[in-house]
């Protein structure tokens, strides 16, 4: 049932870039005590009712939602940048959008390899793009803007051919 399946463009959201420089036991403390949850491990997520935070590289995460509290946490130890310019965000959802990735990608994409709340950099189809597992029956890719309408066309093409 491949028409169940869905790749919809999100509206713009603030988007940024945490990395952290240095001690970083000593930030994740005061971004705990800030945000109400720790810092998420490599290849997962955390959030609270403001901000979600997805740890793709040892030392960044992308941060959705209101940041301001992150700024005075972080004092000289990081950095916040600004990325939404740069970045469409697409949401697949339905029954196959696991497959839908594969199209084209080259990472296991089963359950129990991509949980909810886990996190993926990787490579489909030429384009590197950052993944969100969200819910059981959706995922949010962020993708470079400059590749956003020619992998969202790659996708489009896809989806008869799920399911089959």
């Amino acid at each position: 049932m491949t028409d169940a399946t869905s790749i919809t463009m999100l509206p713009a959201a603030p988007l940024h870039a945490l990395e952290l420089w240095s001690n970083p036991q000593a930030v994740a403390t005061r971004v705990h005590k800030a945000l109400g949850f720790a810092l998420p491990a490599m290849g997962r997520s955390a959030a609270n009712a403001a901000i979600t935070l997805m740890r793709f590289e040892p030392t960044v995460w992308l941060a959705e939602g209101d940041v301001s509290v992150l700024a005075d946490t972080l004092g000289d130890d990081g950095a916040l940048t600004a990325i939404g310019g740069g970045i469409v965000r697409f949401r697949l959802a339905g029954p196959h959008w696991r497959e839908l990735l594969l199209e084209g990608g080259v990472f296991d994409t089963s359950p129990a390899a991509f949980p909810v709340g886990a996190t993926a950099a990787t490579v489909i189809d030429h384009v590197g793009v950052r993944l969100w597992a969200e819910s059981a029956d959706a995922c949010v890719a962020f993708v470079p803007a400059s590749f956003a309408q020619g992998l969202h066309h790659f996708w489009d093409d896809a989806l008869p051919l799920l399911g089959a």
